[in-house]
């Protein structure tokens, strides 16, 4: 037949739209056109299946060919349309059969030989096509999760003869061989860790409620080595934020491992290095971060209008990157964890050693954190320098373990209740899961009238009191937990 439809899909963000490739072959003057809104990468597919086909020992029509990419409107970029193109080329000049590939999906950049290349943003594609039940075909080493599928939903190919051989009956293709890294990542110990014990108790409330947290002090304190230490104590993710964190890695195609991630960006990093984007937009550290910890050390090194553009993720979890024809949106559900110097000299406040730096300095370094954003930060820790002696004389901090046995018990206490980290709750979810008494209401009261205490400030601290409240395995929220939440805010 003249005409062939063939499935396929596009990447775009963390979605994967269908794309209808249609294929005609008419008479007149031998051409190859590819139309509808093809890029640079895939307008040079002709060439490409050109010599796979001919390589592989197929007939290449000798006549008018027209490739039609459906819908017209949506940017297709990459590689991966040149499998597709040259299945609907074999149907439509009568190599095979139209009912033969219409249960399946295809995607994959083709060798000139008619060797099939690896694509990023493979499980997008993969999940969307198990959803549109049916098969996809794509290459060898692009299905390594899946065990997140549903079965039978994924056929490897190494080359386009194998491929169009499956096709026919003729030979069954390979399950999928690649496997994601499921080995337990190895974070440093929080055995490592001596003294600063306070620090170390906020460290578990954020981890427990997924909540942000800021360390504030002099150089050497152990900001940075906390810090580091926060993965670890994470409770292990679910099945569906497994599948999430393995989305993003497809897309920029980094090795698919099932942890937690950790995202240390240095404070050179641009904002859309931060947010993502790009002629082709691509996920930022935040989005990376997604489901894990983004650590940002030496926050005030960052310029402002890069620390800026975080303040609508950490609200939303998501990053909405417009273009001129179409929005993309990125997750960006993280654990934000960041120090800083108290300031420019970093020994304002320390009783060991004179601060250099003049009222006005101190203030102007502060200043590079604006307010809003430090009001979007659940905990603000002071860390100060130990004792002569202490750091020798202190004992060997708790293993990671044993704290993350606590931290996952009161995560899963959250997940029984509401379904959610605590620091995720909305306004409406606040007010049933993590209702006051007449007591808390009062000290709540308080608060907002000394300190000037933001409608958000108040609800960051319930949530945080909520979370105190279920690591002592507590239905209600006491006057102790908020007054304990009120310390890690920078509260009296």
């Amino acid at each position: 037949m003249p005409l062939a439809t063939v499935h396929s899909r596009a990447r775009l963000g963390v979605d994967a739209p269908l794309v209808t490739i249609e294929v005609h072959l008419s008479a007149g003057l031998p051409a190859f056109n590819i139309v509808g809104l093809p890029e640079a990468t895939v307008r040079e597919a002709k060439d490409r299946v050109r010599s796979a086909l001919i390589n592989s020992h197929f007939t290449f029509p000798v006549s008018r060919i027209t490739v039609n990419l459906a819908p017209a409107d949506l940017p297709k970029e990459g590689g991966r349309f040149d499998l597709p193109i040259a299945i609907g080329i074999l149907v439509a000049s009568g190599q095979l059969q139209q009912r033969e590939t219409e249960s399946y999906e295809f995607i994959g950049e083709l060798g000139l030989s008619g060797e099939l290349r690896t694509v990023n943003a493979a499980l997008p594609t993969a999940l969307a096509t198990a959803d549109a039940s049916r098969q996809l075909v794509l290459p060898s080493g692009s299905a390594s999760l899946a065990e997140l599928l549903p079965p039978d939903t994924l056929q490897e190919a190494t080359d386009l003869l194998g491929v169009v051989a499956f096709l026919k009956g003729q030979q069954s293709l390979g399950a999928p061989t690649g496997a994601a890294d499921t080995r337990p990542a190895a974070y440093p110990d929080m055995r490592d860790v001596r003294g600063q014990l306070l620090a170390k108790r906020g460290l578990e409330i954020a981890a427990a409620g997924f909540h942000s947290l800021l360390f504030s002090g002099p150089p050497g304190t152990g900001k940075t080595l906390l810090a580091s230490r926060l993965p670890g104590i994470l409770p292990p993710p679910t099945e569906q934020e497994c599948r999430e964190i393995a989305i993003v890695q497809s897309i920029v195609g980094q090795p698919l491992q099932l942890q937690r991630p950790f995202r240390n960006p240095h404070h050179t990093a641009s904002a859309a290095a931060l947010v993502g984007g790009g002629s082709s937009p691509r996920p930022g550290e935040i989005s990376l971060a997604h489901r894990g910890v983004l650590f940002l050390d030496e926050l005030p090194e960052y310029p402002r209008k890069v620390l800026e553009v975080l303040r609508e993720p950490i609200e939303s979890g998501e990053v909405v990157i417009s273009r001129a024809r179409h929005q993309l949106r990125f997750p960006a559900r993280f654990a934000l964890v960041a120090a800083m110097n108290p300031c420019p000299c970093g020994f304002d406040g320390d009783p060991q050693k004179a601060c250099r730096c003049t009222p006005d300095q101190i203030l102007r370094y502060r200043s590079r954190v604006s307010g809003p954003l430090l009001d979007r930060i659940d905990l603000r820790l002071r860390l100060n320098r130990m004792a002569a002696g202490e750091l020798q004389d202190s004992p060997e901090g708790e293993p990671s373990d044993a704290i993350r046995a606590r931290v996952s018990a009161a995560h899963q206490r959250q997940l029984n209740r509401q379904g959610c980290s605590n620091a995720l709750l909305d306004a409406g979810q606040l007010s049933r899961f993590c209702p006051l008494d007449t007591e808390g209401k009062a000290f709540i009261r308080d608060i907002e009238a000394r300190i000037n205490l933001s409608a958000r400030g108040q609800h960051r601290l319930i949530k945080t009191a909520r979370t105190i409240a279920d690591l002592e395995s507590s239905n209600d929220i006491c006057l102790k937990h908020l007054r304990e939440a009120a310390l890690y805010r920078g509260e009296p």
